[in-house]
């Protein structure tokens, strides 16, 4: 299997190393320094399950240099989400198929309006990695679980493949029957964690200990429910309530990537987590007042610091 991995920050250079190292055709598109240092010395990827060294490692530095792919798997910013997606356009009308591993429930419908949908494949990862220096993914933690499918339930050959591929690099990947509500159910606990971490400038433990806080916890992710279900997805209604006792364990110094960001002065993700909720959710007529007030006091720090 020939992979294409657009993005090869945390999820997108852990997955692919792994997968490269255990043998898979695997060509990644970086950029700037992060590039330079993957073409020098290779892709290293530090972590609890073993340190790993992807070397020589196909790196390029645009989507147009890599030639076909089976499998293109995406790993950008939500905000570089419009611009990448008409680049996948030649890769996909000479066979490859789609795959992000992005945050967000909003990413495949982009993509759609690029290429056929028939090309998009529905996916989510939890797997804590960042970039800790160029050329080197540091992955914290020992979860490096992907679930993906086909929209609609069917069994693919393309998806079992890349099962495959998955569990030759030892991956955990799961194929699901409903794809979409398993990206829903990452949003859930994404959005109260992302949000109220960030709101709160606190790592989960104090947030979930406070009754204050607790409670916004709580709300944001009822809020996400309630506009999943408005649109369709198989949601419980307690799905909230239950996501709430898995929040309580987590570890009480588990944050999220937006509070990173939001401490180092970098971009946010806000407009497409909290922020979408409140454009859903004023689209299907579903009140979000938690997720309003989580969005409009992060709103100054959307751009980052200059």
């Amino acid at each position: 299997m020939k992979i294409v991995v657009l993005g090869a920050g945390g999820v997108g250079g852990y997955f692919g190393g792994r997968l490269a190292a255990a043998g898979t055709d695997v060509t990644f598109v970086a950029r700037g320094e992060h590039l330079n240092a993957i073409r020098r010395g290779g892709l290293r990827i530090a972590s609890p399950l073993g340190d790993i060294l992807v070397s020589p490692a196909q790196a390029v530095e645009s989507i147009t240099k890599t030639g076909s792919a089976d499998l293109v798997l995406i790993g950008v910013k939500l905000w570089d989400t419009e611009a990448v997606a008409p680049t996948l356009r030649p890769l996909v009308e000479r066979g490859a198929a789609i795959l992000s591993l992005q945050n967000g429930v909003q990413k495949d419908e982009v993509f759609r309006r690029h290429v056929p949908p028939e090309a998009v494949m529905g996916g989510v990862c939890y797997m804590p990695a960042v970039i800790e220096a160029p050329g080197v993914i540091r992955h914290n933690g020992t979860m490096q679980r992907l679930v993906f499918g086909e929209y609609g339930g069917a069994r693919s050959s393309r998806a079992e493949a890349f099962l495959d591929a998955c569990s030759g690099a030892g991956i955990d990947g799961e194929l699901s029957g409903d794809i979409e509500r398993e990206i829903w159910d990452k949003f859930v606990v994404l959005i109260g964690i992302s949000g109220t971490t960030s709101f709160f400038r606190q790592p989960i433990g104090p947030v979930r200990e406070s009754a204050d806080s607790r409670a916004l916890l709580l709300d944001a992710m009822r809020e996400v429910v309630a506009v999943g279900r408005a649109r369709g997805v198989h949601l419980s209604p307690e799905f909230a309530e239950d996501r709430l006792a898995f929040c309580d364990t987590l570890p009480a110094t588990m944050t999220s990537s937006m509070h990173e960001d939001l401490k180092r002065g970098h971009r946010l993700e806000l407009p497409w987590l909290s922020g979408s909720v409140v454009e859903m959710g004023a689209a299907a007529g579903v009140a979000t007042p938690a997720n309003k007030r989580i969005a409009d006091a992060l709103a100054p720090f959307v751009q980052g610091r200059a």
